[in-house]
């Protein structure tokens, strides 16, 4: 059963998260790594997205793995530090621009407001 107090789910299927973010935490920053140069403008599934998909999802398995939120901010920092400065550059504008078109700016004007 998950508990979402706890951020992670009692049982054998919780075992699930300390292998998944295993296999994650190895494999992003390569993932972060190819997609530098890439559009995001293209099709669904482009590099950017798939590295990007990779880091929450490392997150959310270490956040469970390890029962605490911070876990998965330190496992997705760490798996950045391991991938080429300029990928990580790369990535970082494309989050900025999918918070840009999800109206971001607008909100925080609102907040500020």
């Amino acid at each position: 059963m998950w508990d979402m107090f706890r951020g992670r789910a009692d049982g054998p299927e919780s075992i699930g998260a300390v292998e998944d973010a295993d296999q994650l935490a190895s494999r992003s920053p390569a993932l972060v790594d190819s997609a530098v140069g890439a559009s995001w403008y293209t099709h669904q599934g482009n590099p950017v997205d798939v590295a990007i998909f990779a880091l929450c999802r490392l997150r959310r398995a270490r956040s469970a793995d390890r029962k605490r939120t911070e876990a998965g901010d330190e496992a997705v920092r760490a798996a950045l530090e391991q991938a080429e400065p300029e990928a990580v550059v790369w990535l970082a504008s494309r989050v900025i621009s999918y918070m840009d078109e999800q109206g971001f700016p607008e909100q925080v004007e609102l907040w500020l407001a």
